[in-house]
């Protein structure tokens, strides 16, 4: 009993490698966010004040590199600069796609709402920031600001996948985009939709095994498309719960037929006028 302290800790060191700090990497993305939105703070800062907070995510950001510096293309500081070199069109994308909320939305009236209540905006602002981190070729980090987002809105985004402007979620919970999924611009994604590989096999690491989505595309609740190979040509429509593991051409309008069958045969017809309340 005395050495299962040390067994472990042998354990432990095969695999407890440094890594970002999970509690850091979580405070840096609520920070970056309530530095593009300060709405979320009822705060409106000075030029003086966003640029001491600028400064401090710079800073927050080198921190969390530095424990993996040596798996690094750049030192920390080299990477937070091309970071936030990066951040400003993507911010200006993101406040586009709030308004797109406000305009396809009927249940949304104003961009604050969209800001403070919508996960599926969450998740998707959690992606665009997390995927500049992985085309930096950042390890790890990524994924934690990604799983940060999944855990609190039941929207899973892998920050590999590539996603074009004006992207809406409605509602989101259960929706997954896998690593190699590739969206167009102005696709629209309701709860429960899955851009997933066909087979999971390691092997299969390096390829393309999620869908391609082109432009104005819109997949409604429920519905689940598989394969590297398939491919939903722009302008389509995917109805609720339909499962595709190929493509469809441009223009194409896909539904789930519902099967009904009637209870011992028979169609109900409603209650016989004996069954009424003869009192009446």
């Amino acid at each position: 009993m005395d050495n299962i302290p040390e067994e472990i800790m042998k354990i432990q060191s095969s695999y407890c490698q440094a890594v970002p700090s999970v509690r850091d990497a979580h405070k840096f993305i609520e920070d970056l966010i309530l530095f593009l939105f300060p709405i979320k703070d009822n705060q409106r800062p000075g030029i003086k004040e966003t640029r001491l907070k600028y400064t401090q995510l710079e800073i927050e950001l080198e921190e969390l590199l530095k424990p993996v510096a040596s798996s690094l293309k750049g030192s920390p500081e080299e990477l937070s600069e091309i970071f936030f070199n990066s951040l400003h069109p993507v911010y200006l994308d993101l406040l586009e796609e709030a308004k797109g909320y406000l305009q396809h939305d009927p249940a949304s009236y104003n961009i604050e709402e969209v800001l403070l209540c919508y996960p599926g905006f969450y998740a998707v602002t959690v992606y665009r920031l997390s995927h500049i981190l992985y085309k930096l070729d950042i390890p790890i980090l990524p994924r934690i600001i990604s799983e940060h987002a999944h855990s609190k809105t039941g929207i899973d985004i892998h920050p590999g996948a590539t996603i074009g402007k004006k992207f809406f979620i409605d509602h989101g919970t259960g929706i997954v985009i896998g690593e190699t999924t590739i969206i167009g611009e102005n696709v629209k994604i309701y709860q429960g939709v899955t851009l997933g590989a066909l087979h999971v096999d390691k092997k299969m690491s390096n390829t393309k095994r999620h869908p391609t989505i082109e432009d104005n595309v819109i997949i409604y609740a429920g519905s689940t498309i598989l394969g590297g190979e398939t491919l939903i040509g722009h302008d389509s429509v995917i109805g609720g719960n339909v499962w595709l593991t190929s493509g469809v051409d441009p223009g194409t309008i896909v539904y789930h037929r519902p099967q009904i069958e009637y209870r011992n045969g028979k169609k109900f017809s409603g209650p016989k006028n004996d069954d009424k309340d003869k009192s009446i």
